[in-house]
Formats: C-alpha cells, structure tokens, sequence
C-alpha cells in the first residue's frame, strides 16, 4: 500500500499535559483523511509534528517516505499547510501576496507572475485579484489562503479547520475546490469539527480523543459501528409532543430526544417504525414528519466521545496551540 503520511505511536507531551499518547494512523496517496476529535483532542498538535513545526518525544512519522524529524528539510518541500485562520497579508492585494510568496520560496519574477495568474485563476479570484485582501470576503480570504499554501505544487495539503467561520455557501465552494485538488492527485489531511465536512470529502477517518485513536474506518463503517438507525418524528400539533415522546421511548426502548419539534431516538429493531405509527393513529396525532435512517457521524461521534463534535471547551495546551 502507498501511505502518503504514516504515524506510529506519537506522543508529545507539555509539561503534564499529554497533547498525543501513542496515535497510529496512516494516509494512502490522493486521499482524504478526516482527523476528528473535540477541542483540546490533539489534532493540532498531531499536524504540527507532522508539519515538522513540533518534535515528537516519542514514536515516529514520515511524510512521503521521509521522517519529519531526521529528513524535516525535505518533508517542509513536499506539504502545504493552510491553518484555522487565513494567514495572508491584508495590506497587499491577493497577487502581491502569491507573487511574494513565490519569490520566498525561490522562484524567479516571471515564474511567480506566472504562477500567481494560474491560482488566482483557479480558485476563481482573478477579478478581485488587484484589490487589497482587506477588501475581501470571508470566503475570498480562505480560497486566497488555500491558493498561497499551494504555490509551491505540494503534493500532499495540511488542511486545520480551513472552514472555520465560514457561511454554508462558502463552505461548499471550498469543499469543491478541494476534492479538485484531490482528483489531481494531491493528499489532504483535513482535521475538522464539522462532521458533515468530514462525511462529504474524507475517504477514511481516524477520530481522536484525549490524545489517543479511539475509531477509525471509512464514513461508513464508523456508522454501521453504531449498530443502530435513527426514527424520527414530528407530530402536526406541537401539544401532541409529550405523547409522541413517551410512545417513540417505550417502542424503542431508548430516551427520546426532542429537537425543536421533532423527537428522534435510536432503533436497532425496524419494526418499531410501524409500530409508533400503529399506537400514534390509534391516538389520533397527525405526522408531517416521519422517517428511519442510518446514523450520522454526528451521532457516532456522540457516541464515541460522549460530547458533541462542536463543543467548545479547550484544553490550555490546544488553546496554546492554535
């Protein structure tokens, strides 16, 4: 198997802090690996080591065959990393910022101009790319901060919550520019907090927690881990909640959950879908609402970890981190 990133028994520490205590995952060439884990799990801390920007205190990774610690030289020549926070400068337009990246990096005037005029170019910022970055949109500001870390061809992309704070429209533009970039051959390691990112573009996904694998699979497999469906049901007359709740409980043999008006529960047992609607009839509720399906990431993460994805409390070490 070609494994592009390979990780085995990482572990870094911060004084008592253990931010990775032994995490082993691997990523095929033209891939997306999702990297999931709460706030403070240390998915931060695991792209940095393999950025070569943190040393390891034990275990070892390589990036394109080469070790991140003893060949970091030639590791930095084949990543592009793009953090949670656009990184380029607002004072210069979006050309200025690609063609002073270019010249960084090496590359002569012209091959800078030119280079700069096929990013800009594809990642639709040509019109706007003589105006100041402070002049741009939110979205404008990551499609320009994704096109800076590609300036140098990398072959494999470091992408750390690169949707942080972006509208849904922006979001889904991004994600279309990223599995481009997949379907021309670059490797993408994507940590993320939105599961729904992660179900969309990762081939695989490894979660994490407190530093250590908890679960890994493809968007699939981690779902049908969780052995159960999802019923869902929202009754015409809101009054009629409390009864739709207590039946969908007793049938399911689960508590309920009510979001807004619907009530959802998990089900390992099909025939319960007839059953809420057999008891619900009888008691005369009305459904606008009424479905079975398979489990989300949301909810194999809830299971997994024991909180939601998007909680927001931090470790000291992630926030010193980020």
């Amino acid at each position: 198997m070609n494994h592009a990133i390979r990780a085995e028994g990482l572990v870094k520490r911060f004084g008592t802090t253990t931010a990775l205590d032994g995490v082993d995952f691997t990523v095929d060439a033209g891939t997306v690996l999702g990297l999931l884990g709460p706030n403070g799990a240390g998915k931060t801390t695991a792209v940095r080591v393999l950025s070569t920007l943190l040393h390891p205190d034990a275990g070892h990774a390589t990036v394109g065959g080469y070790d991140v610690v003893r060949d970091a030289h030639r590791v930095r020549q084949l990543i592009g990393l793009t953090g949670q926070y656009a990184a380029v400068d607002e004072s210069l337009t979006g050309r200025e910022n690609l063609l002073l990246i270019g010249r960084l990096l090496g590359s002569s005037r012209a091959q800078s101009r030119h280079r700069a005029r096929e990013l800009l170019d594809q990642f639709g910022l040509t019109d706007a790319g003589d105006r100041a970055v402070k002049t741009y949109s939110g979205g404008m500001r990551r499609r320009l901060d994704l096109a800076a870390s590609l300036v140098a061809h990398p072959s494999m992309l470091y992408l750390d919550e690169p949707t942080t704070g972006l509208d849904p429209r922006a979001r889904t533009e991004l994600w279309t520019l990223i599995r481009s970039l997949v379907s021309g051959g670059v490797t993408v390691l994507l940590t993320t907090q939105y599961l729904d990112e992660a179900d969309a573009l990762a081939d695989d996904i490894v979660v994490i927690d407190h530093g250590r694998v908890i679960a890994s699979g493809t968007p699939d497999e981690l779902k049908a881990k969780l052995g159960s469906q999802t019923l869902s049901v929202r009754p015409e007359d809101e009054t009629h909640l409390p009864l739709v709740a207590s039946v969908v409980g007793e049938l399911a043999d689960h508590a309920p959950d009510l979001d807004g008006q619907r009530v959802t529960a998990p089900v390992t047992d099909p025939a319960v879908l007839p059953a809420v609607v057999r008891r619900l009839d009888d008691s005369g509720v009305v459904l606008t609402e009424l479905a079975l399906r398979n489990s989300s990431l949301d909810e194999v993460f809830l299971s997994l970890t024991g909180r939601p994805a998007d909680e927001t409390e931090q470790t000291s070490t992630e926030r010193m981190l980020s």
